[in-house]
């Protein structure tokens, strides 16, 4: 994802209400997210549908590292050739 622009990139809901069309179409392009304001203050942020899958799947890497590195930190690691080998085993080779 794109770095957010401020002056681009956050808008009233007044105004998003009316120009919803464009608004979607500047996150397709610009590949960045729109944050919506209400009040002066954030409410939400719109993203675009592949960005959005993309991010997700980003936070599902880091949360498999950390569970792996609190795996090696608790002394539940095994050496890589005994993992090889348990693989094998199971793939039937």
């Amino acid at each position: 994802m794109k770095r957010l622009r401020i002056n681009e990139d956050i808008r009233p809901m007044s105004e998003f209400r009316t120009g919803i069309a464009s608004f979607l179409k500047q996150i397709h392009d610009t590949k960045r997210p729109l944050i919506i304001t209400q009040h002066g203050k954030g409410v939400a942020v719109l993203l675009d549908a592949g960005e959005y899958e993309a991010m997700q799947e980003k936070i599902e890497m880091l949360q498999d590292i950390q569970t792996s590195l609190g795996q090696i930190e608790a002394g539940q690691a095994i050496e890589h050739e005994d993992a090889r080998n348990r693989v094998m085993k199971r793939i039937g080779k």
